[in-house]
């Protein structure tokens, strides 16, 4: 079901909205009677708090949310959304005033709250909805919200399900929404169209290595978005453990989080030229996998040597990046779940992110704060690119040593994107414990903080 707005009518509910610091001045303001009821029922305006204040009849007058203090409020993405969850079931209004710079992202987390992973079994969300506020962009706020569903459902399907067709079948319904071209080179084409990393990587797998090619949009600067599809990564022949293969379904969510940040840009209908790019392979071991010591030639004829088969994210991004420069357009944005290391250093909650822009890095960052998407650039530390030149071959695809992870993966996505200005995001697209409006599992990480750059970066 789509997550909306609802429609304002009688039954709907009047909610106020109390900080625990104003309580004691909001009580004053009471009649004696409601006073005397919050009191009782223990309502201290701590977060995730709510009362019903009954009529005389027993029917709600009016709902009151606790908004805790601001320390408490900085502790969570959108503290609203606790109350929503707390709620029963019915429309309610925000009858208190709440700032304009939190306004939108407290609906954006109301409407998240309703997001349920159902395609397996029947999962419980909130039944409290909200109709929108005066002044608010609905149908901003409702493309978010549904663009971040597009995205967790793509993540929590599970490869039995989501696998390299399953995903180019997602991006033609995405194009096919709006009115765009789809194309994919699938299998052994890869190796006639010079995509030979993304065919390496796939080729062990029962169904074929691709790469999908979704473009939309004929006016305006041009803008690429390239996502790691990586469906399940075993490891390849450097096989993972079975603790670390647990959650390999969401190494594809770099790809999610591209089309969910696509489906965006569409439905808002920005004046630029999109396109979308996304290796779909699956990771597997088989007679005809690649092999630990090999050295691959990518698109642009850089030679890769392969350290680990662990590190197939790189090699698959690497051939679509050079792909997306040979267009050389305004912008090129990759994302991909691509190393412990990114979570090492930020924790699973921030999305790390890099550029060679200084200015671009500098409006990405603030809008990730602005847009409750936080983001956090990470060097681009050019004396590290000795550490991925092995000698043998011009890169290699898993330096030795395990210092800077993430650093050393974007350096060498960098060798790809020639002068394109070009932001590289390594998220974890995971949410591992439910909170107010994020839903245990898989996450949308940045595109919110993206999209609200966009306008300042190519001049929208």
């Amino acid at each position: 079901m789509p997550l909306s707005f609802a429609a304002p009518d009688e039954s709907t509910i009047a909610l106020e909205v109390v900080a625990q610091p104003d309580l004691e001045a909001w009580l004053q303001e009471q009649p004696t009677q409601v006073a005397a009821w919050v009191t009782a029922n223990g309502f201290t305006g701590a977060l995730g708090q709510v009362i019903l204040l009954p009529e005389p009849d027993g029917s709600p007058a009016k709902a009151v949310a606790g908004f805790g203090s601001a320390e408490k409020r900085a502790r969570k993405r959108f503290p609203l959304a606790a109350a929503a969850e707390a709620l029963p079931k019915g429309s309610y209004r925000i009858s208190s005033e709440l700032p304009d710079a939190i306004l939108e992202n407290e609906c954006l987390g109301w409407l998240m709250t309703a997001y349920s992973f159902d395609k397996y079994a029947d999962q419980s969300s909130s039944k409290a909805r909200l109709t929108a506020p005066e002044g608010v962009d609905v149908t901003r706020i409702e493309t978010l919200a549904n663009s971040e569903a597009l995205t967790r459902d793509l993540v929590n399907t599970p490869a039995s399900d989501m696998g390299p067709e399953q995903l180019q079948s997602a991006a033609e319904a995405l194009a096919q929404e709006f009115d765009s071209s789809c194309k994919v080179v699938l299998g052994e084409a890869l190796l006639r169209d010079n995509f030979p990393m993304i065919h390496a990587v796939g080729r062990a797998a029962e169904q074929a290595p691709r790469l999908i090619e979704v473009n939309w949009g004929h006016k305006g600067p041009k803008l690429t978005l390239v996502g790691k599809g990586v469906c399940f990564d075993t490891g390849g022949l450097d096989l993972k453990p079975a603790s670390a293969m647990g959650l390999m379904k969401k190494d594809m969510g770099g790809a999610a989080n591209v089309l969910g940040l696509a489906r965006m840009i569409m439905a808002l209908e920005l004046p630029l030229q999109l396109r979308v790019l996304i290796p779909a392979v699956e990771n597997a071991v088989a007679g005809n996998a690649f092999r630990p010591g090999d050295i691959l030639t990518a698109r642009n004829g850089l030679t890769v040597e392969i350290n680990n088969t662990d590190a197939e994210g790189r090699l698959v991004l690497a051939d679509s990046l050079a792909f997306a420069a040979e267009e050389h357009p305004d912008l090129v944005i990759s994302m991909a779940t691509l190393t412990g290391a990114a979570r090492v250093a930020v924790g699973p909650d921030i999305a790390p992110f890099y550029s060679n822009d200084d200015k671009v890095a500098e409006i990405v960052q603030q809008k990730g704060q602005a847009t409750a998407d936080p983001v956090w650039r990470l060097p681009l530390h050019t004396p590290y690119e000795a550490m991925i030149e092995p000698g043998i071959a011009d890169l290699d695809n898993a330096p030795s040593g395990g210092f800077a992870g993430s650093i050393t993966a974007a350096l060498f996505l960098r060798r790809f994107v020639d002068e394109c200005r070009y932001l590289h995001f390594d998220i974890y697209s995971w949410q591992r414990t439910k909170e107010p409006g994020r839903s245990k599992g898989g996450l949308g990480q940045g595109p919110r903080a993206i999209l609200a750059a966009l306008p300042e970066v190519l001049g929208l």
